[in-house]
């Protein structure tokens, strides 16, 4: 039928699960030899080391977590900002305009 051979990969990457160990997590290495000493074993332990990991990564995740929403959030202040000093809306309680008596409250 012709078409392009990237045609159904996906627009991420999937990471080889042999990066992932046990033994590099310290919790999860500890849970594994416990689980030893019972005679037990949790296959899928591994598929949870990449949560360990990304803790290790601090500031990228704090700087996420600050900017999430700016995107939408800077323009829609911006635009709030706007419209208050078009309609001149003002929450103080004192207008910046003359009041009825045509005095200026500056």
């Amino acid at each position: 039928m012709g078409g392009h051979e990237h045609a159904h990969e996906p627009p991420y990457k999937i990471p080889n699960p042999d990066i992932y160990k046990v033994e590099d997590v310290p919790e999860l290495k500890h849970l594994q030899e416990e689980l030893a000493k019972r005679g037990l074993k949790d296959p899928w332990l591994r598929n949870y080391v990449w949560r360990y990991q990304s803790t290790k990564k601090v500031l990228p995740r704090a700087v996420v977590t600050l900017t999430r929403g700016m995107k939408y959030g800077v323009p829609a202040f911006l635009i709030t900002i706007a419209v208050e000093q078009y309609f001149g809306i003002d929450y103080s309680g004192h207008s910046h305009h003359k009041d009825n008596h045509g005095d200026n409250h500056h």
